[in-house]
């Protein structure tokens, strides 16, 4: 799976894991040279509190296009220490 957005790869992965339609990948398989930290916050009454980080490619910037649980509840364990996207970031494989 790829995750791109502005002609540029964000995230490659063999190793997804599908949640509600969003394919999250693994932390080390991001550019994290194209990843700026936000201070926007969700919550999901079963996955847990959300964090987002802006994707910046070039002179253009997606604000809030990523994000991550890094303290997911238990039914949610399986997405700790990984990203999904949205925000007109295209994720195929």
């Amino acid at each position: 799976m790829k995750a791109i957005w502005n002609g540029t790869v964000l995230a490659e992965s063999d190793d997804t894991v599908v949640v509600e339609g969003n394919h999250y990948f693994p932390a080390d398989s991001i550019d994290a040279a194209c990843f700026v930290d936000s201070d926007h916050t969700s919550h999901c009454p079963w996955k847990g509190d959300a964090r987002y980080k802006s994707v910046r490619v070039g002179d253009r910037t997606n604000e809030n296009a990523a994000w991550y649980y890094p303290d997911p509840k238990p039914a949610a364990e399986e997405i700790r220490g990984r990203f999904a996207f949205w925000k007109g970031v295209e994720v195929s494989g």
